[in-house]
């Protein structure tokens, strides 16, 4: 296995475009088509078995605080060690393979030296967002009982109520600081910093990912010691890393991206990965870090790059940047126009899932190729195709169908485990030879693939993916709520916006007043990124026969709906940012 990452670091490295182009459909193929080993442990024979070995003192991570601007470095025999105390200290207090540890922080690099000790050690590593909700946070600890907890000092308070109202008892339970009942993160330190590796089975769950589904309250998503750490080798390929390079991504733990581009791909190819600490994203000062730290490969959501070429960018160097790429939504044309005409590099797009690595993209040799709009090309690990509402395999250009990965002739090394503990799940989306992805694209006849939707509900604002069901279950709690639907609706800096359809219970009648506490109301029950943006309210909401939500007939008509029609064009139509009453730092 070790050969695949060599061999990878070495195409990424090379000069000429068409040839890089010819040795990674090369090296797919193989990769494809060879028998896995039965064990594999990515940290002992990739971050250490190459890295540590040849580099050991190469600075592999740069955490810098942009309000203090207090910097600190690592080296790979540094991180290598950090990771190493963490096992010894779990394993004096009986943890080891096959348990599991919740990651509840923010940027800080104890999240970098924990992701290496769950994957030497064999611990299942739980990335958990530092904004979930008690309901939220509870759901997860009811669903898959938490050994360790890693936490920060602001999340100790939520977690400590969870911990009452489940009846749990974590093993271990740490945090960045000093709160009471918890271990400080500092006794760490004292342990010894050498640990043998785990010998983990190649097809042994190590990550679980809780991901918002459209009927359902949240899945876990599991990958394992192999699709993960080798899956990512597309994601490598897709984005160009070399180890000469400084990589930036804007991304935050809790989340399968921060996992792809401020982990497992810079340490895939050997290469510095920075970190910025913030309270709230200024985009002049953001970009003067990394051009402070003389960035060479940035990536960011839309959201974030639409921000970027609005600010101020006069007296800013990013000379030393060669590389921009962006995830998470379809980002305008003219976004990358701008961007590239001031920093000379095109925002390169890449798609895939919390359930996948990298998919579909716009790889380094298509930089000065790319269209307008399209988000790019199959990456060669994945079989992907198109299938009809039949199930049959769309071949002509131009025709919309489902994303689907073909599963005939390989299964991709990144493609994920299983939903743990839903068969219903995994049946619904493994049918026929194909793995469906949810998503609905079409490609055109010289190849290019171009987004359209989601094909399921799943509503997709910024960089976050939401559940309609979370939602709609919170305002349902609301007395004055009979029922609600809950659908994405188009916004030119979000992508979508959560817009609820809310039907009020007998004697209750649509009003701004109510409009604002069902606001609040939902404030104190989800995450701050999951609550509506809009309120609707109506007499009812299209219905299949058998009585399901049509919330596709919802998305249509949010879509024709013309941008002048605001509230005093629908009466019963009220906007989150029209109301002063509620905090300006949640709009």
């Amino acid at each position: 296995m070790r050969e695949l990452y060599e061999q990878i670091i070495n195409i990424n490295r090379m000069s000429d475009d068409a040839e890089k182009q010819a040795r990674v459909k090369a090296f797919f193929d193989s990769l494809n088509s060879m028998a896995i080993p039965a064990s594999f442990n990515w940290v002992s024979q990739v971050f250490e078995g190459i890295h540590v070995t040849r580099t050991p003192d190469k600075t592999a991570f740069v955490y810098e605080d942009l309000t203090t601007l207090e910097s600190t470095r690592f080296s790979y025999l540094d991180l290598s060690c950090r990771a190493n105390r963490l096992i010894n200290f779990l394993s004096d207090r009986g943890i080891g393979i096959k348990d599991n540890m919740y990651m509840m922080v923010p940027l800080c690099p104890e999240i970098w030296f924990a992701s290496l000790a769950c994957i030497k050690a064999g611990i299942v590593s739980v990335p958990t967002a530092t904004t979930m909700t008690a309901r939220e946070l509870e759901f997860r600890f009811e669903t898959y009982k938490p050994d360790v907890i890693l936490a920060d000092m602001s999340s100790v308070e939520i977690i400590e109520s969870c911990i009452r109202e489940t009846g749990i008892t974590p093993k271990v339970k740490l945090v960045v600081g000093r709160a009471e009942g918890w271990i400080s993160y500092d006794e760490v330190e004292g342990a010894s910093d050498k640990a043998e590796a785990a010998d983990t089975a190649s097809d042994d769950i190590l990550f679980c990912f809780f991901t918002s589904g459209t009927t359902g309250l949240p899945k876990r998503v599991g990958h394992t010691a192999v699709s993960y750490p080798a899956g990512h080798l597309s994601t490598t390929a897709m984005m160009g890393l070399k180890p000469e390079d400084i990589h930036h991504n804007l991304s935050a733990p809790g989340w399968g991206k921060w996992a792809w581009s401020s982990f497992f791909v810079p340490f895939n190819a050997g290469a510095t990965v920075t970190a910025f600490r913030f309270d709230s994203l200024d985009a002049r000062t953001y970009l003067d870090a990394l051009a402070r730290h003389k960035v060479t490969t940035f990536c960011a959501p839309p959201t974030a790059w639409r921000m970027f070429v609005n600010a101020d960018l006069h007296g800013i160097d990013l000379s030393c940047l060669r590389q921009s790429l962006s995830a998470g939504e379809p980002l305008n044309p003219d976004v990358i126009t701008r961007w590239h005409g001031f920093t000379g590099t095109r925002i390169r797009d890449f798609y895939g899932q919390t359930e996948s690595t990298a998919m579909i993209g716009n790889p380094p040799w298509m930089a000065e190729k790319m269209r307008a709009g399209s988000f790019g090309i199959p990456s060669p690990m994945y079989n992907v195709a198109l299938a009809d509402d039949e199930g049959n395999e769309i071949t002509e250009p131009d025709l919309v169908g489902h994303i689907v990965i073909k599963l005939d002739n390989w299964k991709p090394v990144g493609l994920f485990k299983e939903y743990i503990g839903n068969p219903e799940k995994m049946s619904s989306v493994f049918v026929n030879q194909y793995y469906y992805t949810g998503d609905r694209a079409s490609f055109d006849a010289d190849g290019y693939w171009w987004f359209v939707g989601r094909a399921d509900d799943v509503i997709k604002s910024s960089d976050y993916r939401i559940g309609p069901f979370e939602v709609e279950s919170a305002l349902i709690e609301h007395p004055a709520v009979a029922e609600a639907a809950v659908v994405g609706a188009p916004d030119p800096k979000r992508y979508q916006l959560v817009k609820a359809y809310v039907i009020l219970s007998p004697g209750e009648t649509g009003s701004r007043e109510l409009a604002l506490e069902l606001f609040k109301h939902t404030i104190n029950i989800l995450a701050k990124f999951k609550i509506p943006r809009i309120i609707e309210f109506v007499d009812e909401v299209p219905k299949t026969i058998s009585g399901k939500i049509r919330r596709i007939d919802l998305r249509d008509a949010q879509t024709d709906r013309k941008e002048t029609e605001r509230a005093e064009d629908t009466i019963k139509e009220y906007f989150y940012w029209d109301f002063p009453e509620l905090s300006s730092k949640n709009r």
